[in-house]
């Protein structure tokens, strides 16, 4: 909608200029616009605005059907480039980052954290016990 509006703006003033007749003027290589020389905005053909208006008027819509809402929202510009090789990545040598999770790592993330605390440690229980059983044996 924006780009069919700037063009009937362009094909608008276009059409007058065209309909002039032309004057045969002296071809030069220099320019000429001088740097003295500026250009009134209020005399120009242009209807501002109305131009804000078409804009205004962007190509989003809406649709509603019951509680159902539907929005299509047209966004122009550019899309960075997608670099799926850098000059970092050694694909002749180099390992593969990451492979296929492994049983413990499943388990890990399917166990709870309250269940993945570790067990008691019976060694350390039965040192203890055999401490306590030389003490009271001196």
């Amino acid at each position: 909608m924006r780009c069919a509006a700037a063009a009937l703006i362009v094909l608008s003033l276009a059409v007058p200029a065209a309909a002039q007749p032309q004057q045969e003027q002296p071809r030069s290589t220099s320019p000429t616009i001088r740097p003295s020389d500026s250009v009134d905005v209020d005399r120009l053909p242009l209807n501002l605005n109305r131009i804000g208006r078409e804009l205004a008027h962007s190509a989003d819509l809406e649709q509603r059907e019951g509680l159902n809402l539907r929005y299509l929202v047209q966004i122009y510009g550019t899309a960075p480039p997608i670099e799926l090789f850098t000059p970092e990545d050694n694909l002749q040598h180099g390992p593969a980052p990451y492979g296929a999770p492994t049983h413990q790592d499943m388990l890990y993330m399917m166990t709870p954290q309250e269940f993945r605390s570790p067990a008691m440690d019976f060694s350390a229980l039965m040192r203890w016990l055999a401490e306590r059983q030389r003490k009271k044996n001196q």
